[in-house]
C-alpha cells in the first residue's frame, strides 16, 4: 500500500479513469463483434450498419485517449475491407 498522500490520490484518479476506460473500450469491442458477426453471417445490409456503429464507437475510443488513433484506424480498415469482401461475394 503507498504510505504518500500523492500515491493514494493516485491510486484513486487511475481507478475511476480503469472504470470510465472499460466502458468505453468494451462498448467499441461490443460493435466490433457485432459487425463481424453479420459480415460472416453474409447479412450486407445489417453488416453494413453495424460497422458504421462500430466506426463511431472505435472513433470516439481512440478521442477519449482509451484507445490509440492508429489502432482505431487498423481495426476500421479491416472492419471495411471485411465488409467489402463479403459484399463483392454477394
Amino acid at each position: 500500500m503507498a504510505n504518500h498522500r500523492s500515491a493514494l490520490k493516485r491510486i484513486r484518479s487511475s481507478e475511476r479513469k480503469r472504470q470510465r476506460n472499460r466502458i468505453v473500450r468494451g462498448r467499441a469491442r461490443t460493435f466490433v463483434k457485432k459487425a463481424k458477426l453479420y459480415i460472416a453471417a453474409g447479412n450486407t445490409a445489417e453488416a453494413e450498419a453495424a460497422v458504421i456503429a462500430a466506426i463511431s464507437a472505435l472513433d470516439k475510443a481512440a478521442e477519449k485517449g482509451v484507445i490509440h488513433k492508429n489502432n482505431a484506424a487498423r481495426r476500421k480498415s479491416r472492419l471495411m475491407r471485411a465488409l467489402n469482401k463479403a459484399k463483392a461475394a454477394a
